[in-house]
């Protein structure tokens, strides 16, 4: 039997080299050399940001935050100039409520800590061993890795590190950047942006009276005993189902007939607050300066000013994914799972050198709405993005405008 199992790893082994010979044979063939890549992720799974009120709680243990022994690297969160970690004020919300057993709101689970883990290495299969695009040890000139300065992402963006470069460093502790809550990019900045919060603030209590979403509302509340003036919406009770069923948690029966329309209206309540109407603005202001900065990264690649980048990670949020879904034209109105990753490729023609931007979402090939394929010639990419994308310093003038600030 033991000689069985060594020629099935053998075999196994044989069998991956020669996959991965195949890859690079077919990336030689290509017309296109990739030149960059960069990749937006939600974290891992978590802890409910908070319970449904009037549902019966689970244990929400410590022991169920234990990080792997695999998922362990050196690292250090600074903020963007390498200085000291900025305060985080959306952390420490969290932490002044306890669920029931002990653990935080919002926190990444051994299971999400995994999921990120995985994606690492699916990232290290394509990139590592497929092509030797990246080196096989993690070195801070090729890989840039920013986190929004909350616990779970930055966590999640360390397992991602993990796996991708299997805990393999050069000696040196991986610098995990981050910023203050008052000029992070990496999510909707309600606090920041003064035009952002009026018009988000107004589209959230719409979208709960929306007559679907409001008749669907207190027949769940119905179900569930709840009281008609008590305030919940479905993306609360989404969040809360989804962190337990994921975890294997057990959840009030009676909401099991309701999976399929807490999912959907959870959906449709993000979309109203997001894209309820034909104007760009509420998009441009959730992750215009986020999209700047994507191409920025795109043009600095191209004009030879960091030669040895190839790798941006950005640690993120749903709230993140969806609106830069909305803006790419691709979203599939399905709330992002956890450890999902838009990945934008850069490549350059071999026999022209022309520039082309290659998008998947969770691993697919995506053909963008504005290109004429799914590698899309750099400036149809720009302009594909035009509509949403916006440099900082036209961000904050627009943020703060008076006209603007009217109630809608």
């Amino acid at each position: 039997m033991r000689n069985l199992w060594t020629k099935a790893g053998v075999l196994g082994s044989m069998s991956a080299a020669f996959g991965s010979m195949l890859w690079s044979q077919k990336q030689a063939d290509s017309p296109y050399k990739l030149k960059l890549v960069q990749v937006l992720f939600r974290h891992g799974a978590r802890t409910p940001l908070k319970s449904i009120p009037g549902v019966t709680e689970v244990q929400w243990s410590p022991t169920l935050l234990e990080p792997p022994a695999h998922t362990h690297i050196d690292y250090e969160v600074t903020d963007l100039h390498g200085g000291p970690r900025p305060p985080s004020p959306v952390e420490d919300s969290y932490r002044k409520n306890v669920l029931n057993g002990g653990s935080f709101p919002g926190q990444l689970t051994t299971l999400g800590m995994q999921q990120l883990y995985e994606l690492g290495k699916k990232l290290r299969r394509r990139y590592v061993e497929e092509t030797q695009f990246l080196s096989s040890t993690f070195t801070p000139a090729e890989v840039y890795v920013r986190s929004t300065n909350i616990v779970r992402t930055i966590e999640s963006a360390k397992c991602l590190v993990a796996g991708l470069f299997l805990q393999k460093q050069t000696g040196k502790t991986v610098p995990i950047f981050t910023t203050g809550a008052e000029s992070e990019i990496l999510y909707p900045n309600y606090h920041a942006c003064k035009l952002l919060k009026v018009l988000v603030s107004h589209r959230w209590a719409e979208s709960s009276t929306l007559p679907d979403i409001a008749a669907d509302m207190q027949s769940i509340k119905k179900a569930l005993g709840i009281a008609a003036h008590q305030h919940m919406d479905f993306i609360l009770i989404r969040d809360d189902m989804v962190a337990r069923e994921t975890h294997g948690l057990r959840c009030p029966s009676v909401l099991e007939t309701w999976r399929t329309k807490v999912e959907q209206r959870a959906v449709d309540m993000i979309y109203h607050v997001y894209a309820q109407d034909s104007s760009t603005e509420t998009l441009q202001l959730c992750v215009g300066p986020l999209l700047h900065s994507l191409i920025a990264n795109i043009d600095e690649k191209l004009e030879g000013t960091s030669p040895d980048r190839k790798l941006f990670l950005y640690s993120a949020h749903d709230t993140t994914l969806i609106p830069c879904l909305m803006a790419l034209g691709i979203y599939d109105m399905k709330w992002p799972p956890f450890a999902a990753d838009i990945t934008l490729e850069l490549h350059q023609h071999r026999e022209t050198n022309k520039p082309f931007v290659k998008v998947s979402y969770v691993g697919k090939d995506q053909l963008l709405p504005g290109c004429s394929g799914v590698y899309c010639p750099l400036e149809e990419f720009k302009k594909a993005l035009s509509a949403h994308s916006i440099h900082p310093e036209a961000y904050h003038s627009l943020c703060n405008s008076k006209e603007g600030l009217a109630e809608p």
